[in-house]
């Protein structure tokens, strides 16, 4: 190391025995960016022996997506002000790439001139994979959650979807309803049957009987042929009835039919036909409430409100925003053969203290909008939506708060929603857990 040339032997084996036993990768340069210490710690993740390492230019040995357009060290050096935890990828000796997160600082001599820089990396491979571990425990089907209320609706989930009865699932427009049926249909005995999906609020009045139970030739005038409906299409499956609290009052006595004795008459049918199908049904309204305004058939809302699941907003689990981007991120950079690794900590906190009055729905159009204009590693804040800038800034303008606020109320928040937990803090805002102890202490936040 170059520092070391100016101490005794013996420290500087010690040294040698420290920076080995970290776990941490540690190179230092000198100002002509020659690598002049190379760990053990760096051999192990980049796969190059620190024999060969050198005397070689750093770009060669340690190499990463930005050596040559944002080299942390050059930016450490240029700006004189150390570069803290930022995410790279790095390609392996044997062409693997492989993510890290790095600090570069400058490193000085006794009379405290620079003589080069000094860079720290760390694997992120096992810390991903940790994650993706982490949230099995959290996730069910194509769903993705830490909220207790999620968690309690995956929790009985499976002894829902086993039962057969009919599901009544209440929740915002946004929410999830959809997915959730389909989860349903997913871990029942119809799983191997087909999955059914009518959205009710979209159909006209005068097709939607037609469409659900279908209607046989000569039924009206051009009916040239018979033509099945939903109901006959989801045999053996199961039917799914979006907003069901739109279907108009006629029709429900129909659907009370269905429900209750298993058949259904196609319009012109001389002759009812059975229906094996599992109902699951769903409103981004109260089906109760509805009863109280006599737009809905009580004896219809007790057949189908067998078992109800109620899925939040998405303003009732801001905890899950960061887990629901990474699982969007992972979706589009696998469609899509890109690689961006996240958010910056300031786009996050913006997504955080958002409303979103489309609620998931909307989360994943606005990472979709961000992840088509990013060109990066990093999502960052002028790859956001302009309605969510917009509402930022309109939240924030009157109180002159700036982006680091913020930052401070997202961590705030989500240290609360973690009971203080710190470890777990961080692996939710996707930072160390020795940077978020620097920022509590930087933003003195205290735990009232």
């Amino acid at each position: 190391m170059a520092c070391m040339r100016r101490i005794p032997n013996s420290i500087e084996k010690n040294c040698q025995i420290i920076f080995d036993s970290i776990e941490e990768g540690v190179f230092t340069v000198d100002l002509e960016w020659k690598i002049t210490f190379f760990n053990r710690a760096a051999e192990k993740i980049t796969g190059i022996p620190g024999k060969e390492a050198i005397g070689r230019p750093c770009f060669e040995v340690f190499k990463t997506n930005v050596c040559h357009t944002d080299c942390m060290l050059r930016r450490a050096l240029k700006s004189n002000k150390p570069v803290f935890n930022t995410p790279v990828y790095m390609i392996h000796s044997d062409s693997k790439r492989i993510p890290v997160v790095v600090n570069a600082t400058i490193l000085r001599d006794h009379q405290n001139q620079m003589i080069g820089g000094v860079e720290t990396f760390r694997d992120l491979s096992n810390v991903s994979n940790l994650q993706k571990s982490f949230r099995k425990y959290h996730t069910f089907e194509k769903m993705v959650s830490k909220n207790q209320k999620m968690i309690e609706i995956f929790s009985t989930l499976e002894l829902i979807a086993d039962s057969n009865c009919t599901v009544l699932i209440e929740g915002p427009t946004g929410t999830g309803k959809e997915l959730l049926a389909e989860a349903v249909h997913n871990n029942s005995r119809h799983k191997n049957g087909p999955f059914v999906p009518v959205n009710c609020g979209a159909l006209p009045e005068t097709l939607i009987e037609s469409e659900l139970f279908g209607y046989k030739a000569g039924a009206f005038t051009d009916a040239k042929t018979d033509k099945p409906g939903r109901f006959e299409r989801a045999q053996n499956g199961t039917i799914f009835l979006d907003e069901i609290g739109d279907v108009p009052s006629a029709l429900q006595i129909r659907l009370l039919r269905v429900l209750e004795n298993k058949v259904y008459e196609p319009l012109g049918a001389v002759k009812p036909s059975k229906s094996n199908a599992r109902v699951v049904v769903a409103s981004n309204h109260s089906l109760e409430n509805l009863v109280k305004e006599k737009k809905f058939r009580e004896d219809l809302f007790f057949r189908v409100n067998i078992m109800k699941l109620t899925l939040p907003e998405l303003a009732e689990r801001k905890e899950d925003i960061p887990f629901l981007v990474d699982h969007f991120l992972e979706r589009f950079n696998h469609d899509k053969k890109k690689k961006v690794l996240g958010l910056t900590q300031e786009a996050m906190a913006a997504l955080m203290f958002y409303d979103w009055p489309g609620n998931i729905r909307e989360l994943e159009n606005a990472v979709e909008h961000a992840f088509i204009l990013c060109t990066e590693e990093l999502i960052r804040l002028r790859h956001l939506p302009d309605k969510i800038l917009m509402a930022i800034n309109t939240t924030f303008a009157d109180k002159n708060i700036t982006l680091k606020e913020i930052e401070k109320n997202a961590i705030l928040q989500a240290l609360e929603g973690n009971n203080w937990k710190k470890l777990q803090t961080a692996k939710e805002l996707g930072i160390n857990k020795n940077t978020l102890r620097r920022k509590i202490v930087r933003y003195g936040i205290e735990r009232n």
